[in-house]
């Protein structure tokens, strides 16, 4: 099967349209992610999904679900209820929502959903206007701190849970800065995309932090090489487990193995590490303790065990100050308050 971004994007189509045809709840369908942008390429390693939103007119049966096309590309469907979107200018503050709905490309329309939605987000093209770009930074920095304030309490033992928190906190942190200059960074091209998105909020040396704060700094191609194979067994031994993350299905065993190899073998091996590191930590979390040695074993390497952690939290908190000076200084130059005066 040939793929290219023309293809997939058919293919987005018909799904959508054949879904609304059997389902008259359905009011609207939208491509988003990489393949609805016309920057960059959104095949990593051979690999690709296609991120369809269907909205529907009630509250949907389930929230998420993967459609298989290929062992390398799938279908990523998020269902979203209309009263989601019910305040449109109020979009403009949501980090994640707002972006999701300020240039995607449609798919399916019965009613005039998309442009009612669109015209409130984008009125007087104020959604990238200093203040609501600086409040949709300063509300992803805020949850960073506020799950920062959690690892306070870690014990002496460092479980999945602990590192995913961490891992949360610095995502957000980091979305915080990248959200000056576009839409957030998603997971398996987060430490692939960081770099130009620091550079262009005047803070390339954020870049070199969040390696560090990964344990990264020192990290050779080689090392994450050898630890794929054990990632891929506490994957595909975690995907037969209701409880894990939906993002741990089979479907996207190879979404992920194929580009954390392809990124590993790149300039920047290190960026393979973030979604190695966050699969495998949601992996493990639903495994058995017999079966999390090897992921304890490269969490002592990066610094993320009992003897490292409380480093790993301090220059987290450093991050988050970093970043709040960020945005205090953008408010300061644009006549806004700062988070001292608010």
């Amino acid at each position: 099967m040939r793929v290219t971004r023309e293809s997939l994007i058919r293919i987005a189509k018909e799904t959508a349209q054949e879904r609304a045809y059997n389902d008259s709840d359905i009011i609207a369908a939208y491509l988003t992610g990489s393949l609805a942008s016309d920057e960059g390429d959104p095949i990593l390693g051979g690999t690709a999904d296609v991120d369809i939103i269907i909205v529907h007119a009630n509250e949907p049966k389930h929230r998420r679900e993967y459609v298989k096309l290929t062992p390398d590309f799938h279908v990523d469907i998020g269902h979203r209820a209309k009263a989601e979107f019910k305040r449109p200018r109020e979009l403009r503050l949501d980090p994640w929502l707002g972006w999701e709905m300020y240039d995607p490309q449609l798919l399916f329309e019965r009613e005039k959903f998309f442009e009612f939605v669109q015209a409130g987000l984008r009125a007087g093209f104020e959604f990238n206007a200093p203040a609501p770009a600086l409040q949709r930074s300063r509300s992803l920095l805020s949850h960073a701190r506020q799950i920062w304030r959690d690892l306070l309490e870690v014990g002496d033992t460092v479980t999945p849970k602990d590192v995913a928190k961490y891992m949360k906190s610095l995502f957000h942190a980091v979305n915080a800065v990248a959200e000056l200059s576009g839409p957030p960074l998603q997971e398996r091209r987060l430490m692939l995309e960081f770099a130009p998105r620091a550079g262009a909020a005047q803070r390339p040396g954020m870049d070199a932090a969040l390696v560090g704060l990964m344990g990264a700094s020192a990290l050779d191609s080689s090392t994450i090489q050898s630890w794929i194979p054990d990632w891929k067994l506490a994957f595909e031994a975690a995907v037969e487990n209701a409880r894990v993350d939906s993002r741990i299905h089979p479907t996207r065993v190879n979404y992920y193995e194929k580009a954390i190899r392809a990124m590993t073998e790149s300039d920047r091996p290190q960026s393979a590490l973030w979604p190695l590191l966050q699969t495998w930590t949601l992996a493990v979390d639903v495994l058995p303790d017999h079966a999390v040695s090897a992921w304890q074993s490269a969490c002592r390497q990066l610094g993320l065990t009992a003897e490292g952690i409380e480093d790993r939290v301090n220059g987290l908190d450093q991050f988050l100050d970093e970043v709040e000076a960020l945005l205090d200084d953008l408010a300061a130059q644009n006549g806004l308050e700062t988070s001292t005066s608010i």
